[in-house]
């Protein structure tokens, strides 16, 4: 949206009290997510006199709530960067607008112009939309059904952003794992040609849901043991209970996770794995949240992302019953949360002592510190604060582990 934005002759500013225009890209996949950012428009509709655009998955997931609550001047629908231009000229001319429906059909170009937040990243979103019909899950309802990028659009883009100072590449989507299933193509097929780009850089393949993986597994594993491509699976599992995983409508068994994983680890030792975990969802009794805890126990992933259950709008899974009660469900979360964190830190501490080459990706969060990825796409704090580093190749020395994060020293610069 800013490079749209900018080359139409807008000015971005950096505080709100320079702007005429506020644009709020939005989330909504979660209830508390969207009661957070609903706070947020809420407060910035009466604290200050600027034309508000809403854009992004909130107003195609909860318009009727965005309508009641907010002031808004217009609602654009996600991957609407193509017209925002567009929209704040109309608003500032004094129009009030509601585009959304075309959003949902439409496939965002990715020759369109772009700001980098992050100069060393290339974020390449390959696909919109998924095949899923998740019970719980309203983001299908804001991206709809897939549209892939073809293989030639991804590997022109990624040449692009390579060309303007690029060296890690994050392919995105909202299940990996299905692109190309509308345009007779798969991942393997896209990530053997990104990696036959010339040039050093590495490729983060984005979230993949099992039982679409399992269609592909051979092919894609063999892709993903290109030196380019970081060793980093994102495999949400989100229950480990048979029953449960039907209700929510994943197509896949705990059997097929596990076996996913183990297919993947024996090609690749030291891969990083994350998943997902959803706790309380109705029907969920207490022995199949301890099959949860077992199955996590048992895998072991570096990463689990946990979420508690809430009920989504127009989702099948707002009707469902029996409900897990609120406080059972934080119980639920935080155990589950404790599991991961235990397990996380055991994991990174087989990392301490490693030596090996990271590539400098973004600044810490704390002064005179940056952070690198080694080929596992393990986050390494080094405490030099040296901004020329940021995208080069470094060697560094881990000396401290923790859950989050490896800390190291550097003991060689690289060229890139």
């Amino acid at each position: 949206m800013i490079g749209c934005l900018s080359e139409a002759g807008f000015q971005v500013v950096g505080s709100v009290r320079e702007a005429d225009v506020l644009i709020y890209n939005t989330c909504a996949v979660k209830t508390p997510t969207e009661n957070r950012v609903v706070g947020i428009l809420k407060k910035t509709a009466v604290d200050t006199d600027k034309r508000l655009i809403v854009a992004g998955c909130l107003p195609l997931i909860n318009f009727e709530r965005l309508k009641s609550e907010v002031k808004f001047d217009a609602v654009l629908g996600p991957g609407c960067s193509v017209n925002v231009g567009d929209a704040v000229q109309k608003v500032l001319n004094g129009e009030k607008i509601v585009w959304l429906n075309e959003t949902v059909k439409a496939k965002p170009c990715l020759n369109l112009p772009r700001s980098a937040v992050n100069p060393v990243v290339s974020i390449v979103p390959v696909a919109y939309g998924c095949l899923g019909s998740c019970s719980y899950c309203c983001v299908v309802f804001a991206r709809g059904h897939l549209r892939s990028c073809s293989v030639d659009e991804v590997v022109s883009r990624i040449k692009r952003d390579l060309s303007s100072g690029a060296k890690e590449v994050w392919l995105t989507g909202q299940d990996m794992a299905c692109y190309g299933k509308d345009i007779d193509v798969n991942l393997a097929d896209l990530l053997r040609k990104v990696c036959e780009i010339e040039g050093e850089f590495w490729v983060r393949v984005g979230m993949m849901r099992p039982d679409h993986v399992l269609d592909i597994l051979s092919d894609l594993i063999d892709a993903f043991q290109n030196e380019h491509v970081f060793k980093f699976l994102h495999l949400p599992v989100q229950s480990g209970d048979n029953e449960v995983l039907k209700r929510m409508n994943r197509f896949y068994s705990v059997e097929d996770f596990r076996h996913t994983v183990d297919a993947f680890r024996k090609a690749i030792p030291n891969m990083t794995l994350a998943t997902d975990v959803i706790c309380g969802f109705p029907g969920e009794s207490p022995e199949a949240f301890q099959q949860t805890l077992q199955q996590i126990e048992d895998v072991r992933p570096d990463i689990v992302n946990v979420s508690k259950f809430f009920p989504r709008p127009k989702t099948i899974a707002e009707e469902m019953t029996p409900r897990v009660s609120p406080s059972e469900v934080r119980d639920r979360s935080r155990k589950m949360a404790n599991l991961a964190k235990r397990i996380a830190f055991e994991n990174n501490s087989n990392w301490m002592d490693w030596r090996g080459r990271v590539l400098v990706d973004e600044r810490g969060k704390h002064t005179n510190t940056l952070v690198g990825r080694n080929f596992a796409y393990k986050p390494i704090v080094v405490k030099r604060g040296d901004e020329s580093l940021l995208g080069t190749h470094v060697k560094v020395h881990v000396m401290k582990t923790f859950q989050t994060h490896l800390e190291a020293t550097i003991i060689d610069r690289q060229s890139s």
